[in-house]
């Protein structure tokens, strides 16, 4: 197990960070994705990659923990909107070459979360359809259907927003 942590592990720890709000909930679903890697690892197929395995363990417990919540009176930590909407502001946005990708990063959090989870996986932990398809647990087809999905709604509501391109 300690050379799939040292080969995986920092990719797992990115698309934590990516899913969760924060860093002590990346953390969390970090560690919990590896106890379970531990605990089924039996149940691997050696003969496929072990990569799209691990990310449909961690997407998986992060739609558990998702649902946990949403079945909980306190889902929502912040008081009112407004709060919340002052939290999302302050916290900063990473840029490459001086680009400012805030209304992107804003509009990928807005999307429904099967279609946000399809682009994190795609396009910001570079996983190829099939693999992707693989860790959700969906047909490449509808992994195909969900990024052009996400594709469209992302333009409509940046349709502002001139330095982008799809």
């Amino acid at each position: 197990m300690d050379e799939y942590i040292r080969l995986y592990g920092k990719r797992l720890y990115g698309l934590c960070l990516t899913l969760c709000a924060s860093a002590q909930e990346a953390e969390d679903l970090y560690q919990e994705t590896w106890l379970k890697a531990f605990r089924y690892l039996d149940r691997y197929d050696k003969n496929r990659e072990f990569e799209p395995w691990l990310t449909k363990i961690c997407v998986n417990t992060y739609r558990n923990t998702l649902q946990r919540l949403a079945r909980s009176p306190f889902f929502d930590r912040f008081a009112t909107s407004e709060e919340k909407q002052a939290l999302l502001e302050a916290a900063p946005v990473k840029t490459e070459e001086g680009q400012d990708y805030e209304a992107l990063h804003e509009a990928i959090d807005r999307l429904p979360e099967k279609l946000r989870v399809a682009v994190i996986l795609f396009y910001f932990r570079d996983m190829d359809l099939i693999s992707a398809a693989q860790a959700l647990g969906i047909p490449t087809g509808t992994m195909k259907s969900r990024l052009h999905k996400a594709r469209r709604l992302l333009k409509e509501v940046l349709q502002d927003e001139t330095d982008l391109q799809f």
